[in-house]
């Protein structure tokens, strides 16, 4: 069953999806994107709709059409901020999107985008950031309300600051920072998950590039609430029978975990439960069958959207794969051999006749 898998043009697509930002609830561009890159396929039985809820659900017709369907989930959306409150310094208040350390983020460049389309770059740090002027920078604790944005705008009160056009509840992105080394690895923030989006494109190349339909018909969902806890809890087509949600094998550096950044992960169980153990098998089968490096891992403090659509009832049988992704929620870090492992175990799944 062997199928070419283009990772250059599949690195291509994830450096310009990690470049564009997605803060949960701001997705506009992104599934722009998306939309895009799926027209450019040029696969003319793909067709694709919007939820309500702004998710993208695309279809690719099967060429067993008794065959139960499919549908494989990954989401565009990441950590980010939102303006809490314009303090009257003319710095930022942030409330947080999405779970993460304050000083995983500490440091970082950030775009705040406003409601009228104005967007300012700005620096989250500690409120007293300087080792010359406090000596409170190494001990102090990171939280809400000891981190702030610098604007990079002249602006030192609140006033000038709302003159900007900046106020409470715009969102802020943080910047990916995305780098591809001469060794392979990838590094940027938001690799969960818009490593995973690009492992579903890459499958969609691989067809492409072999001429061949999926086994069975197959729905595409490109979640973008899962870091809210809510992304697929509507909007999967419910003839699915069984789901692949790809996103990342967590904390690969974590004690106990099992997981690295050259194979394919596949979760055995998270903060869910375990997930369906027949299709564990199917695709640690098809991962031996296909010469796929896999590892099987469990991830103790993690959701997926998998769980979102089994807690508002979902009968599906569900899976969950995704290239291994070193310090997630940080500043993250995997290797194209795990995309590229990833990307066969799905195409090896989308061709699967059983």
């Amino acid at each position: 069953m062997s199928v070419e898998t283009d990772m250059p043009a599949v690195i291509a697509f994830l450096t310009r999806l990690l470049n564009t930002p997605s803060p949960t609830g701001y997705h506009v561009e992104a599934m722009a994107l998306l939309e895009d890159a799926l027209a450019d396929l040029g696969l003319e039985d793909l067709t694709w709709r919007r939820t309500v809820k702004g998710a993208l659900v695309a279809t690719l017709p099967g060429a067993g059409p008794t065959l139960p369907q499919r549908a494989i989930a990954a989401h565009v959306d990441t950590l980010g901020a939102m303006v809490r409150e314009v303090k009257k310094n003319g710095r930022l208040l942030l409330t947080q999107i999405g779970g993460y350390a304050w000083q995983s983020v500490e440091g970082e460049n950030v775009t705040i985008l406003t409601e009228d389309g104005r967007r300012y770059r700005g620096t989250i740090q500690a409120v007293h950031p300087s080792v010359h002027t406090s000596g409170e920078v190494r001990e102090a604790k990171r939280d809400d309300e000891a981190m702030e944005v610098r604007i990079d705008a002249r602006t030192a009160k609140q006033e000038e600051t709302e003159a900007l056009g900046i106020a409470v509840g715009d969102f802020v992105a943080l910047d990916p920072r995305a780098e591809i080394t001469d060794t392979g690895y990838i590094k940027s923030r938001h690799l969960d998950d818009k490593a995973g989006v690009a492992a579903a494109y890459g499958a969609l190349l691989a067809l492409r590039a072999a001429g061949r339909q999926p086994a069975a018909t197959c729905h595409i969902f490109m979640s973008n609430y899962e870091e809210v806890g809510h992304g697929a809890a509507v909007g999967i087509p419910p003839e699915a029978q069984e789901l692949i949600v790809v996103d990342m094998a967590a904390s690969t550096t974590g004690e106990h975990q099992n997981s690295d950044e050259y194979s394919v992960g596949i979760c055995a169980k998270d903060s869910s439960g375990p997930y369906d153990l027949a299709m564990r098998r199917r695709l640690t089968g098809l991962c031996q069958a296909e010469g796929i490096p896999y590892r099987i891992d469990t991830y103790p403090h993690y959701g997926s959207d998998g769980s979102a659509y089994l807690r508002a009832g979902g009968d599906v049988r569900v899976g969950l794969i995704g290239p291994g992704v070193d310090a997630s929620h940080g500043y993250e870090r995997t290797h194209t051999d795990s995309l590229e492992a990833t990307i066969r175990l799905l195409t090896a799944y989308l061709l699967a006749e059983e």
